[in-house]
């Protein structure tokens, strides 16, 4: 309907006081600009002046108009400040593992912030193999996954490694120590969800040797599942910053024999090097200092 050309005119006549005025101060001929405006007039179907012999004055639509153009005007000058300056700026689909919520990320977006300040953050809590499916898809921009279950092509960042421990609530449990996978498998298990790769490894350690898979209740909430081992539903394989982030759960760790051990949880910051590879560089680089 009108173009940031159209706009200019408008400002000018109102700066100025009138089409002679402004005329002289764009360079153009009187009747172009009286041409231009009434064209505009014509597309928009409305009056954006008053003419009368003191002059011209913005009627009540080409107030707002030009209210609403000022908007344009500052936008349009905005991102060609932020492009020739190279200012970083948008919105970032952010796809984070719920155990970094609760550790890295924090921290992360903190530093973010401050760098770029322009930044927007789109944020999923999402499994890994969830995010790995929409990295491949476009669907997220920088992601925080399991490293093992990051798809092919991706730019990856390693994290320093989660540990993770059993552990019981004593007021529930009186689990005798240090435990064996015998005394583990025979008691109720909140872990990670089914299908992912944490899940996976708890039952697999459990259930070797036996007839029938150990029964392990998954969570895709650590909040859940804190809550859940708080008040005796079973015991939990959580990770040791989780729940020294969580004081207040009374959770205790199991001390277990060398096999029952549990093997870290391998993180990673991941993003498509040929879409987002300047937004990757930037999250990696707070994240990796947010780890530290």
């Amino acid at each position: 309907m009108f173009g940031f050309r159209d706009i200019e005119i408008i400002r000018a006549i109102v700066r100025h006081g009138g089409f002679r005025a402004a005329s002289d101060g764009l360079g153009l001929a009187q009747s172009a600009i009286s041409r231009r405006v009434r064209h505009l007039e014509d597309r928009m179907k409305i009056a954006i002046f008053e003419r009368d012999g003191r002059g011209v004055r913005l009627t009540a639509e080409g107030r707002r108009l030009c209210d609403e153009a000022e908007l344009l005007v500052a936008q349009r000058d905005r991102i060609l400040e932020e492009l020739t300056q190279n200012v970083m700026a948008g919105v970032v689909r952010l796809g984070v593992a719920e155990t970094m919520t609760h550790t890295v990320l924090p921290r992360m977006l903190t530093a973010l912030r401050a760098r770029h300040p322009e930044l927007r953050f789109e944020i999923s809590v999402e499994t890994s193999e969830q995010m790995g499916m929409l990295l491949a898809q476009d669907g997220l921009d920088v992601a925080i996954m399991l490293r093992d279950q990051a798809p092919r092509g991706i730019a990856m960042t390693p994290l320093p490694p989660v540990s993770l421990g059993w552990f019981g609530s004593p007021a529930h449990f009186a689990v005798p120590q240090p435990a064996g996978i015998d005394v583990l498998a025979g008691l109720p298990i909140v872990s990670f969800p089914k299908r992912t790769i944490p899940h996976r490894q708890v039952v697999q350690l459990l259930s070797s040797g036996r007839r029938m898979p150990v029964a392990v209740h998954g969570s895709a909430s650590l909040a859940t599942a804190l809550h859940l081992v708080s008040q005796g539903f079973g015991i939990g394989t959580i990770p040791h910053d989780i729940v020294r982030s969580w004081p207040h759960a009374g959770l205790e760790e199991i001390a277990v024999r060398p096999e029952a051990r549990l093997p870290d949880l391998e993180f990673a910051i991941c993003h498509d090097p040929d879409r987002n590879e300047k937004i990757g560089r930037a999250v990696t680089r707070a994240a990796v200092e947010a780890a530290d």
